[in-house]
Parts: structure tokens; C-alpha cells; sequence
């Protein structure tokens, strides 16, 4: 078979023809990986063993390269490890035994881009190799764009320069990444980040908290249903799977999820494929699985509470995410990242926080991490609402009066730990209701007793339901 010639590296000249390295020492696998690229419009090169692909590597430009676990002169990781420290930003992949999956794990967290199990299937090395050509150009100092607003991981400490590294290079590959780390530290926010980075990135990104959905409603909601598949199905329903096909299915706090729904999502993620409620044939789905819990997954594993096949199949690479109290450093940025983004949203006049009021932040400890901070802001700015410069002691840190031990003991036990929010939006609410019966409900004195105006007692009150009592 006549080979297309590769286009020699050139940083003036666009390529546009897409051009593979096959690396591989069978010559059946050359040939055939040859001709479906080949009809799919691209140029083919192919090596034998590790040292000849390297030479080609350093030689030609390439945008993907397809390569062997086991070569003469040495192992694909071998391979994938060179590629990602002296070609950035060229994905490659590895094709491996059927049954081998310790290899296509271990060549994922090298960086590799994805793998394929032999015996090929042509549909996926088609789809993977779609994939692959859509991967964004690397830009590690990008600001991401999400809903309308700039969003992006901030600060210049050692843990967040890690973190923000992990993320671009994670991007690049379609294994499944599990994302721990206290409430409030950004889990959602770098998943976000992990899909706009990555080839997906012009496909959907569905979030689903899954701890929100009822058991009984779960499967439904997951997989859909067909019309007439129980009563009230009127019409043909798409679950979170068939709506990320071809993106991004982020499962939040997944450690909620029931035993019963655990082995159904396994076979979904093994197969690739979803069954409808009612439906007699199963669809396949093509979506990368982000997973993130607050709680201790592999403890959760231990106590029988998780299923250990399939933390093994969303644990594929883990990304730790710091808490705020580990990057002390990067509190002020954030602070002030924080403070310019309320006023906006708030539309009241400028102002800025001093050293004295930064100083006392970043000696906090933040349980609630970047979360808690945007509360302990938003509420300074509610309660000093005509201040320039906000003061050290103009800081709305919690106190003994009002994170008392015993809600906080009841946040662990009888609340089950909710969410920090919605322990926040409860001693609002019993704030806001104490106001009201010491001023006999009159809501301008009970606006002045809080110290706000009594427009944003309107808004609080009805934020947190207090007007339909």
C-alpha cells in the first residue's frame, strides 16, 4: 500500500490534511488501521518499534498517534511517557490486549489520550479518532468562559499551580476522573474546567447532584423512558446519558448513590450502552464520566456502603482538590476576585478591602472553603452597604453566637451534614425572624437591626420563603 508523504514540521505552514503515526509490528494492524484512516481522508505513517517512531516523532508533525502496548525494543508506555514530555499537546493512544485493562489504566495516567482493546473495533477507532482532531489547542492560562461568566481556578500558590496543571493534562485524555475534597473547595467548577479544556468541549456538560433524586425516580432519570413505560409516561423521555452523549456526565456526590443504582451504572459505563424504561433495545452513549464526592469514597468501599468495581471504574485518575486553608496564600486574590465579581452582581457602589481585612481572612481556617468565603463577603457587603474600604472588624467572620456547637452538632447528626449553604440560609432565616418579632414585624426596623437595607429584606425574605408566612 502507497503511503500519503508527511508534511514536514513547519510553524508558518497549516496542515490540513490530519496526519497519524501507526506504531505497531504486525503488519495486519498496520494495514488495516491504514485503510480505515486512509477512507476517513487522512495521511498514514507507521513504525515498527519505539526508536523509529521517536525519530519520526522528532521529524514530522503528527496529530494523533496510534501505538502498541508491546513493541520489539520496548512497552507503549515507554512511548506515551516521551510523547507527553517532548511533543505537548499531541494525544496518543494505545491499542491493548483484550482483558488488559491494568495497561489501559496505566497508560492513562501517563497521558495517554484514550486506549483501544483488541480486537479493533473500527467504530470506536473512528470515533476516537474524531475525538483526538477536536482537542483544543493547549492554553494553560485561559480563562474559561461557563454560563456567560468568566470562571477559572485562581491563585499562584504551589497546590493551585498543581492543581491547575493536573486539569490541563487530565483534559486531554477521555479517562474517567474521580474528584475529591471538602465542601465548597470547587469539585464542580474543575470539572467544568476539565470539559472546556477538553475535546468534548463543544458537547453538553450535565450535572447531576445525586444525592438530589429520589431512588424511585433514579433509573428514569438516568436512562429515560419510553412512551407508555409507566404511568404518566406520555411521551418518550431522554435520561442524563442519552442528554451528555458525545460530552460530559458530571456525577456529584456520588457516594449517595443506592446499591441498587451502583450496579446498574456499572454495566451502563462497562458497555457503553443504555436501555430505555420500557424500551427493548439498547442505544450506545458516548460520554466521559466525571465523579465527585465530599465524603471518603474508599472508606465508603470498606463499609460496604460503595461498590468497589465500580470505584475502580470512575477512580481511574483522581484529582485532589485543595482546601482553602492549604493555600493560605492565595486568599487574598481570591478574596478580592470575589469582592469585584458581588459588587457587579450586586450593583452597588465600588470599594476595597484593606490589608488589615485581608491580613484577618487569611488567618480564617474556612471550613466551607471558597464557598464559605464568598458568604463571609457577600455578608459584609449586605451589612455595610455605603463603606469604601472595608475594615478588619467590619469582617462578618462566624462567631461562637453564630455558628453555636449545637447547630454545628446538628449539621453532623439529625441534618445528615447538609450542604453549607443551606446551613447558612437557616441562621439567615431564624436571623431575619428573631429581627421581625423583636421589632413586631415591622420590616424597615428589622431591616435597621440587621444593619441592611430594606430592599434586601424583601429579597431575603423572599429568597428564603419568610413571605408566605
Amino acid at each position: 500500500m502507497t503511503k500519503n508523504k508527511v508534511k514536514k514540521k513547519s510553524p508558518h505552514k497549516q496542515i490540513d490534511v490530519p496526519t497519524i503515526l501507526i506504531v505497531d509490528d504486525e503488519p495486519d494492524i498496520i494495514e488495516l488501521l491504514e485503510l480505515t484512516l486512509a477512507r476517513m481522508g487522512m495521511n498514514v505513517e507507521s513504525a515498527q518499534c519505539i526508536n523509529e517512531a521517536k525519530t519520526k516523532l522528532d521529524s514530522y508533525s503528527f496529530q494523533l498517534c496510534l501505538t502498541d502496548m508491546r513493541l520489539p525494543d520496548g512497552d507503549g508506555l515507554e512511548l506515551v511517557r516521551y510523547i507527553d514530555k517532548h511533543c505537548a499537546g499531541l494525544p496518543v493512544a494505545v491499542i491493548t490486549a483484550y482483558g488488559t485493562a491494568e495497561n489501559a489504566v496505566a497508560a492513562l495516567k501517563s497521558g495517554a489520550f484514550d486506549y483501544l482493546s483488541k480486537p479493533i473495533s473500527l467504530e470506536k477507532l473512528r470515533m476516537l479518532v474524531k475525538s483526538a482532531l477536536n482537542l483544543p489547542p493547549i492554553q494553560p492560562e485561559k480563562i474559561i468562559h461557563i454560563d456567560g461568566k468568566q470562571r477559572d481556578l485562581l491563585g499562584e500558590s504551589t497546590p493551585m499551580r498543581e492543581l491547575q496543571t493536573m486539569i490541563e493534562k487530565l483534559s486531554r485524555s477521555q479517562a474517567a476522573v474521580y474528584i475529591s475534597g471538602e465542601s465548597g473547595s470547587g469539585k464542580e467548577l474543575a470539572a467544568r474546567l476539565l470539559h472546556e479544556k477538553s475535546a468534548r468541549h463543544k458537547q453538553p456538560f450535565i450535572p447531576v447532584n445525586c444525592g438530589a433524586i429520589p431512588e424511585n425516580l433514579m433509573e428514569s432519570e438516568f436512562f429515560g423512558y419510553k412512551k407508555g413505560a409507566f404511568t404518566g409516561a406520555t411521551a418518550d423521555h431522554d435520561g442524563f446519558f442519552q442528554a451528555a452523549n458525545g460530552g460530559t456526565l458530571f456525577l456529584d456526590e456520588v457516594a449517595d448513590l443506592p446499591l441498587t443504582m451502583q450496579v446498574k451504572l456499572l454495566r451502563v459505563i462497562q458497555e457503553k450502552q443504555v436501555r430505555k424504561i420500557g424500551a427493548t433495545q439498547e442505544e450506545n452513549v458516548d460520554t466521559r464520566i466525571i465523579s465527585a464526592t465530599h465524603q471518603n469514597l474508599s472508606e465508603c468501599v470498606n463499609t460496604g456502603k460503595f461498590r468497589q468495581d465500580l470505584y475502580y471504574r470512575l477512580n481511574v485518575i483522581a484529582l485532589k482538590m485543595p482546601s482553602l486553608r492549604e493555600m493560605r496564600e492565595d486568599i487574598p486574590l481570591l478574596s478580592k476576585a470575589v469582592l469585584t465579581r458581588l459588587i457587579q452582581t450586586m450593583e452597588r457602589t465600588s470599594c476595597t478591602l484593606s490589608e488589615e481585612a485581608l491580613a484577618v481572612l487569611a488567618q480564617y481556617d474556612f471550613p466551607g472553603n471558597v464557598r464559605e468565603l464568598e458568604n463571609i463577603i457577600e455578608r459584609t457587603l449586605a451589612l455595610y452597604p455605603d463603606t469604601n474600604v472595608i475594615g478588619k472588624d467590619q469582617i462578618q467572620l462566624p462567631t461562637a453566637s453564630t455558628t453555636p456547637k449545637s447547630a454545628t452538632l446538628s449539621l453532623d447528626t439529625t441534618t445528615d451534614g447538609c450542604p453549607l449553604q443551606d446551613y447558612l440560609d437557616k441562621l439567615e432565616k431564624e436571623s431575619i425572624v428573631n429581627a421581625l418579632e423583636k421589632n413586631r414585624y415591622n420590616r424597615t426596623a428589622a431591616a435597621k437591626t440587621l444593619g441592611i437595607s430594606v430592599r434586601s429584606m424583601r429579597y431575603r425574605m423572599e429568597r428564603l420563603g419568610l413571605n408566605k408566612t
